[in-house]
């Protein structure tokens, strides 16, 4: 392979060793050699990748070449997958592995089966449905997907308008839609390609409202594919991103199903009608709490890609004179290019790394809920909430960053910024839009300042917000830093909890005065959730890097720093209001930044070529390991259908008639 000069001179001055840095984000060399031999196996499938790229075909071609590729792709996972494992294992061993992005560039048509129908059939099933529904979605003998959702209410779960009213005569659920705004909207796989659903609707038996409970339910016949009788579905139509996904809309028209397709594991009617609830409804949502835990690891590695593109492509382009009679530097060699795109290569170190620290809690968490302990439910929630908002919104700012970084270029389709940026953007409303989610996490602590005030016990995430400790001397070194940022965040919470009781006092109901402190509500969150996002990476990165080479730990460790500085940079009204901190820590915080920025610069094109992403997978002009540029543009450009012949049937048909002055 020809490299670009100025690639290989980078690689030239990187001063730890990229493979061992790749071992270490793949958790082992073994699992490194597992992912290159699943991307071996499902690259070298014949017609599973795209020989015309997708963005010239119509959005029907589009959808139907993804379900072709979708099914190559299922058969040959399906070969090198370890039968051994459960569900949830395959899903944690599967972090890393991003060959699919190859194979769609805009997500696969099977996606909600894979990442929420399965997992609500182990989450929500009782152990005689999921044995028979478990193996049956396994083996794609039915494709489902997950209906919450509706046209009018999203992540307010409780305002959903869809019904399951049982009728006891036939032991079965009716499910209606009662009016337009009831109609599920939004699930992926829904519109064409999943013939179940696991749908969310508001459950009555006996005339009593029995809250949100989940059904299985058949959307098409197994052998035609036709809608049943009752059920009424599509496409929403095309949208930013996720175009090959087929998102979807169902409605109900008194759609009856038996009784055992309510999922039980967490309520069941009995035959005559009597509602039975378990011990805690809230289990229900479970789904839920387990797709954001997986946005972070989502985001990590979509922004590692963008990253990984952009890096490249600025040591590769060559811009403007920072000095007179001297060739045009690299753009790498800004410090304002470095300022742009160091934070988005930290920023992916510290998602990945703290959404294994998570899912380590979440699993904890669902062996405590088998158990029947309900205790740390609470806090798994509120984590999950602000932390899948901190790495949405920064993923998606960050990705749009690596893109205006690439100047025009990035603009180009050929550069895959503006498809990833498709893919990360819209995670700040799905599961959970970003504000509410925001409101939920600073409920939960104000809920823990209030029992703290009564002398009960606080989740231990939370308990640094109510110690009530003596302001202490700002220090400058990263444990001072976040502790500042605890401060900021235990402030925040003092401040809201005080205007709270101070509009109660002023006559206002306890709603009204929540509503009127909710833009500090969600300012507490989110510094709650840089807290823990700053505070999981540094220990987590210090626990797990110790048998590494110095080298490689000098790195990450920079890594770390950058991260922790970089927002101390940004959140300096907060430090500068709630901690004290003066002028001479901010300009020593300045030049500490900046002279990392210069440490990094030499190891940049090593450290994303540890992320060790396939051409395949990137799927870009601008970041292919051989930086060349400006060929690659070119040969994506030869590609389009324009180009096939010189002079274009619009010409005969308009311009030339046009121009005669013959219309």
């Amino acid at each position: 392979m020809k490299v670009n000069t100025d690639l290989a001179k980078e690689r030239a001055k990187c001063d730890f060793n990229v493979e061992e840095l790749t071992h270490y984000l793949d958790e082992g060399a073994d699992q490194t050699r597992r992912r290159k031999e699943v991307e071996n196996r499902v690259l070298s499938v014949k017609g599973i990748l795209d020989e015309v790229p997708e963005e010239y075909l119509s959005h029907k071609d589009k959808y139907e070449n993804a379900i072709r590729k979708a099914v190559l792709l299922f058969k040959v996972l399906k070969d090198v997958q370890n039968p051994g494992q459960t569900e949830m294992e395959k899903v944690r061993s599967s972090f890393r592995h991003t060959v699919q992005t190859a194979v769609f560039k805009d997500h696969s048509p099977f996606s909600l089966h894979t990442a929420m129908f399965i997992p609500g059939i182990v989450g929500q099933c009782d152990d005689k449905q999921r044995e028979y529904w478990l193996k049956r979605a396994q083996n794609m003998e039915i494709i489902g997907t997950y209906a919450q959702t509706e046209l009018s209410h999203g992540t307010f779960i409780r305002g959903l308008e869809t019904t399951a009213t049982y009728d006891p005569a036939t032991e079965e659920f009716v499910l209606h839609s009662p009016k337009i705004s009831s109609y599920k909207w939004w699930p992926g796989n829904l519109g064409h390609t999943s013939n179940y659903c696991i749908v969310m609707a508001q459950l009555y038996s006996k005339g009593k409202h029995c809250g949100i409970q989940p059904f299985m339910v058949q959307l098409r016949d197994e052998n035609t594919h036709e809608p049943l009788p009752g059920i009424k579905l599509g496409e929403i139509g095309v949208k930013l991103g996720y175009n090959t996904v087929n998102n979807g809309f169902l409605g109900f028209e008194q759609h009856r199903i038996p009784r055992d397709r309510m999922l039980m594991k967490n309520a069941q009617v009995l035959k005559d009608g009597t509602f039975k609830a378990f011990p805690n409804n809230k289990l229900t949502y479970g789904t839920m709490v387990f797709v954001r835990v997986l946005i972070l690891n989502v985001m990590a590695n979509q922004l590692a890609k963008a990253v990984t593109i952009a890096i490249r492509y600025s040591a590769v382009r060559r811009q403007s004179q920072l000095k007179p009679d001297e060739p045009e530097p690299q753009i790498l060699d800004y410090v304002t290019q470095q300022h742009k795109l160091f934070i988005a290569l930290a920023s992916s170190h510290a998602f990945g790394t703290v959404a294994r620290w998570f899912w380590s809690m979440f699993d904890n968490v669902n062996k405590e809920l088998a158990a029947g302990k309900l205790d740390n439910l609470a806090e798994l929630h509120a984590l999950a909430c602000c932390l899948k908002v901190i790495s949405s919104a920064d993923g998606a700012a960050m990705v749009e960053r690596c893109r205006l970084a690439c100047g025009g270029h990035g603009y180009m389709l050929a550069s895959n910024l503006p498809q990833i940026y498709g893919v990360v953007t819209p995670a700040s409303t799905y599961e959970g839009e970003n504000t509410v989610l925001l409101l939920q996490t600073a409920r939960a602590l104000v809920k823990a300042w209030n029992q703290a005030a009564k002398g009960g016990t606080v989740a231990p995430t939370m308990k640094y917000l109510i110690e009530n400790k003596p302001q202490k001397p700002w220090r400058n070194d990263i444990d001072g830093i976040i502790e500042g940022f605890r401060n900021v965040a235990a402030r925040k919470l003092a401040t809201s909890v005080a205007s709270i009781e101070s509009y109660v006092k002023a006559g206002n109901s306890q709603e009204n005065a929540w509503n009127k402190a909710s833009v500090q509500l969600i300012a507490v969150s989110e510094a709650h959730g840089r807290v823990i996002m700053m505070s999981a990476f540094k220990t987590e990165m210090e626990r797990n890097t110790s048998s590494l080479s110095a080298p490689v730990r000098r790195v990450l460790a920079q890594l770390v720093e950058l991260y922790i500085l970089y927002w101390a940079l940004e959140k300096l009204g907060d430090l500068l209001l709630y901690t004290r901190i003066n002028e001479s820590d901010v300009l020593e915080l300045q030049r500490r930044y900046e002279e990392l920025l210069e440490k990094l610069r030499p190891n940049a094109v090593g450290l994303v070529d540890a992320f060790d992403f396939r051409d395949e997978i990137l799927n870009s002009a601008l970041g292919a390991y051989d930086g060349r540029v400006y060929e690659r543009l070119m040969a994506e450009a030869l590609k389009s259908p324009l180009n096939a012949k010189p002079v274009d049937d619009s010409f005969h048909k308009y311009l030339k008639p046009f121009m005669q002055g013959k219309l």
